[in-house]
Order: structure tokens, then sequence, then C-alpha cells
């Protein structure tokens, strides 16, 4: 899947160069190049910029396991992640690493919940038997992190206060809905492929008291200023951060665990891993880079819109486009769309707004991939992409619709 997927992109830069040359836009060779040895920089600056953070979250979450703090978080969702990657053992680690990283993804913890995700991705490599192809339970995983829920997409709210917006945090509903329709499209269409029921007690259960705990958030943060929803935002992910730190140590210290001894064996593993991922990084990023620089993206969005325009419909959706289209492929590059759509049409506009809500609802889906699947050794994803991407398109459908419903 992975070698495909690589061509495709590769043959479509091609063919999009090949017509800006045709149009007399030679500018496109040089950006081209350029874009390719920029992407090889970046590569190496992502994976060595990681070596640290994943060093102290490995070495972390090495003391938790000794303390069995790490226990006590698996069983709090073990008998849903039982249900949803059976081929897990009961009472096995990668429960409580996934724990953690869906817990820091949702609270928006970016610089713990890459770390945490490695982790539970190297626990769920331990139960693979085709070292380099992806598992079940390794494919939900990361569908669940491509889709996954933020609870208080805090940069969006900034970046719209940045430009002026009348009311920053307004767009807080819209955004929690089409995220939400993107994890339960990609939970769902795993389901599928993997042939898991989720019509069951226990599913159920569960997913009813997460909607009732979201609705009771957003009830609650309805009531708040933004900067108001800021500050709890900043204080709930910072404490629930601290917390697990300290109890870490302090419960591993209790138990006479040799909590230096332990921290410098799950450090090592953390560095060893940050300099593995450098080749796959280069491999995607070179890809996407070429595919932005070729204007291949460019001619994608005129084909939308002269699709949308041949069969009479209305076109501001398309006025956003570029962000939801970048997304996938580049945070950066979709940050940067996006306050260029506020900027041109106004952040209080119909596309500044979408644009704002396409970028808290979606996730780089390509980069993800290429970082938890390089970081252990996977090169065949098998349906990992096509179900990751599944959840994008139905998280940008519903941040359309979403934003026609609240927006007109």
């Amino acid at each position: 899947m992975l070698n495909r997927v690589w061509l495709v992109f590769f043959v479509t830069s091609l063919l999009a160069i090949a017509v800006s040359l045709l149009n007399g836009n030679s500018q496109v060779l040089s950006e081209s190049v350029n874009a390719l040895f920029s992407s090889s920089k970046l590569a190496a600056e992502i994976a060595l910029g990681l070596v640290g953070v994943l060093s102290l979250w490995m070495g972390l979450m090495r003391v938790g396991e000794k303390a069995g703090v790490v226990a006590v978080f698996a069983k709090l969702f073990e008998p849903l992640l039982s249900k949803l990657m059976p081929e897990v053992p009961h009472g096995h680690k990668a429960y409580g690493s996934v724990t953690m990283n869906l817990t820091a993804n949702m609270l928006g913890l970016d610089n713990a919940a890459t770390p945490l995700g490695l982790k539970a991705m190297q626990d769920l490599q331990e139960l693979n038997p085709v070292k380099h192809v992806a598992t079940n339970a390794q494919i939900l995983f990361l569908v669940l992190n491509t889709s996954s829920v933020t609870l208080v997409p805090v940069t969006v709210f900034l970046y719209r206060a940045q430009q002026g917006a009348a009311a920053p945090a307004e767009v807080f509903l819209p955004i929690l809905l089409a995220t939400l329709a993107s994890t339960i499209a990609g939970v769902t269409v795993v389901a599928i492929y993997q042939r898991i029921s989720l019509l069951n007690a226990v599913v159920i259960g569960y997913g009813a008291a997460i909607l009732a705990s979201l609705s009771a958030l957003m009830f609650y943060l309805g009531t708040l200023s933004v900067t108001a929803i800021g500050e709890v935002s900043t204080l709930l992910g910072n404490g629930v951060l601290l917390t697990l730190i300290f109890s870490f140590i302090l419960v591993a210290g209790l138990k006479k665990v040799a909590v230096y001894d332990e921290f410098i064996e799950g450090a090592k593993q953390g560095f060893a891993q940050s300099i593995k991922l450098i080749p796959y990084l280069l491999a995607m990023l070179i890809a996407i880079a070429l595919l932005r620089a070729s204007g291949a993206l460019d001619y994608l969005l005129y084909v939308v819109a002269s699709l949308v325009q041949l069969l009479g419909g209305d076109t501001r959706f398309v006025d956003a486009l570029p962000t939801a289209m970048m997304k996938p492929f580049s945070g950066s590059g979709a940050r940067a769309m996006m306050l260029e759509t506020m900027d041109h049409y106004g952040v209080d506009s119909f596309a500044g707004r979408l644009a704002a809500i396409f970028q808290g609802s979606t996730e780089t889906t390509f980069y993800v991939l290429a970082v938890y699947f390089g970081a252990v050794g996977i090169r065949n994803g098998r349906h990992a992409l096509v179900c990751g991407l599944t959840a994008d398109f139905a998280g940008i459908i519903a941040a359309i619709a979403v934003c026609y419903h609240f927006y007109g």
C-alpha cells in the first residue's frame, strides 16, 4: 500500500509539473527541486527534535509500568479496547499506553501524545507475528489517532482571536461535531474491514458515557469566554501531565523501584526510535513536498470547483478547501492555508469559519502513518491508509454540513 501511494504521489507531481510547463510556468521546476532538499532537511529536524521528548516519555513510561500506575489507567478502558482489539491479550501493557496516548490527544498535549503513541505502537508490535505488516490492532490504533477527538482546540481559537474574530470560540461546537463524525466513521470502517461487532453492550455503554461527558463539557465551556476556555484547557492539560509524571515517580519510589536505572533504560529506547524514524519520514515528506510544489493540489481544487459549479451547487465551501486538502499531508501547510483564507475572505466569513473547522477536526494522516509505522519498521500498512483517509473525508463532509447548518 505505501509503495503504491509513494508512486502515485510522484506520478501526480510529474504530471502537474508537465502541465505547468505547457502553460509557461517554468518556476515550478525550481520550486520542486527546492522542495526535495528542504523536505530532506525537515525530516532530519523532526526526527532529531523528537530525541529529547521521546527519550523523556519512554523513560517515564518505563518507570510508570514498573510502578504499576500504567496498569491502573489500562483498566479504565481495557473492556472497550479489548472489544475493538480482540487480538491483544487481557492485561497486556499495550492497553495502558494506548489509553494514555488517546487521553493526551483528547487534551491536546501534542508534546506527550506523539511519544506516548510511539510507545503504544511499540507495545503492539511485540504481539505482531509478521513484523513488517501492520496488525489489526495497530491499524485501529492509528485510525483512532488520525481521527481522535480534541476536546478543546485552543490553537484554532487563538488564531481566530489574532485575526480579529468577534467570537473566537464560536467554532468550538462545530469542530467537536465534525471530529466526532470523523472518529465514528474511522472506527466503523475499521470494524467493517476487521469484522468487529460494534453492537454490543460494552461498546454502546462506553459510547454513551463518552457522549454524555462530551455534552456536559460542551455545556460548561459554552458558558465561558475564549480566554477562560484557554485557561481551563491549559490548566487541565498541564495538571494531568504533571500528575502523571509525579505519580509515576512517587509510586515507583514507594515500591522501591530503581527509578533512575529504569528511566535510563527507557530513555535509551526513545533515542534509538528517534533516529530510526528518519528514513520513513524522509520518504513521505519528499513525496508530500513534491505534491505541493508541483501545483497538483491546486489543479485538484480547480477540478472540484468546476464540478460543483457544473452541478449548480453552492461553491462557498470551495474557498476553504485548501485547508482540508492540505491537512492530511502537512499540519503547518494546513495552518498556513487557514490563515491565508481568514486573511483573504475575513475571519468571520463562511470560508474563514469553515477553514478553522477543517483545521480543528482533521489530522495529518500521512505524517502520522509515516511516523507511527516507521517507528516499528512496518512497510505494509494493509487497510490503514484507506481507513484513515475515510475518517478524514467524513470529517471534511461533516465540517461542511455543520458549517452550513450553523452559519448558513
